[in-house]
């Protein structure tokens, strides 16, 4: 093992030292907490369910928000809660929710390295776009594209939050040496953020395909478990890119590769070009919905 691994391998185990005693996270509001934990349940029962939601109003304003977005196209209005569970099920519920978990647990302060708002713009936008390619492209799980998307670059909040003198550092070597983010976040802190969003999500238990999609969102090729929901991810992420929508800085000069064009079933990138030029509405319109959530 060379000087340069074996800095390399302490700088990671004292990134995990960190990773697995993340505890001070301000708690989640009890609504989403017991809506949660009442979704997990076997037996679930719609109206208890629906009394939980309802006890906060800025919950409600948000489930029912992105109801009514073009992420579900739903063709009448949803108005209440208990129209939402209808319509939406379970399923896409918890995925909601779950959602809207993250972000209160995890906002952190906006200062000049990453804007918080940006940050959960993207995520959403590439979370939306990856549950409409889902179902455009018959994956059989659009509610898991749409969390992987969500939380594709989940690691890059984390370390601007638990990291952030590395994170500084990060920034600084990227603009200084002209290296991509990836190769300065292993040179710093012994891990991309990939692998922190990876390691984050394998700790908390979410399913193995989601974890490994995440691990492998900039270079899909590679994953085992899960390529075409990682190849998914990273085009609903080149998506942002394209249509300079939800963009954000640490994926600029985003490519996609040949077998990532063969894996959509494409033959040519200009194909891809159209199928990105369709996504356009969505991406506007879903910008939009944003707003309304922060």
């Amino acid at each position: 093992m060379t000087a340069f691994q074996l800095t390399e391998q302490k700088k990671r185990e004292r990134t995990e030292l960190v990773l697995r005693n993340i505890y001070n996270l301000p708690p989640i509001p009890n609504a989403i907490k017991e809506a949660l934990e009442m979704l997990d349940k076997p037996a679930l029962n719609s109206h208890a369910l629906s009394s939980i939601i309802s006890r906060d109003q800025g919950l409600v304003t948000k489930i029912l928000t992105i109801a009514n977005s073009p992420l579900y196209g739903l063709q009448r209005k949803v108005t209440t809660i208990d129209f939402a569970i209808l319509v939406l099920g379970y399923s896409e519920l918890r995925n909601i929710i779950s959602v809207l978990s993250i972000v209160e647990a995890f906002k952190n302060k906006t200062d000049q390295y990453l804007s918080q708002k940006e940050f959960w713009l993207h995520s959403y936008l590439t979370g939306s776009a990856a549950k409409r390619l889902a179902e455009d492209f018959d994956f059989p799980n659009s509610g898991e594209a749409f969390i992987g998307g969500f939380l594709h670059d989940f690691g890059f909040s984390i370390m601007h939050r638990f990291f952030h003198a590395d994170f500084i550092e990060v920034y600084n070597i990227v603009n200084q040496k002209g290296v991509s983010y990836s190769e300065a976040e292993l040179e710093v802190l012994g891990m991309s953020h990939q692998q922190i969003g990876h390691y984050l999500t394998d700790k908390w238990n979410f399913p193995e395909t989601l974890c490994d999609a995440i691990l492998y969102h900039h270079n899909p090729n590679d994953s085992k478990d899960s390529k075409s929901l990682a190849t998914i991810i990273h085009l609903a992420d080149y998506m942002t890119e394209k249509l300079n929508i939800g963009n954000c800085y640490w994926d600029k000069n985003l490519q996609l590769s040949d077998s990532e064009i063969g894996l959509l079933r494409f033959r040519e990138t200009e194909q891809i070009e159209k199928l990105i030029e369709n996504y356009k509405d969505l991406f506007v319109e879903q910008a939009e919905t944003v707003r309304y959530l922060s």
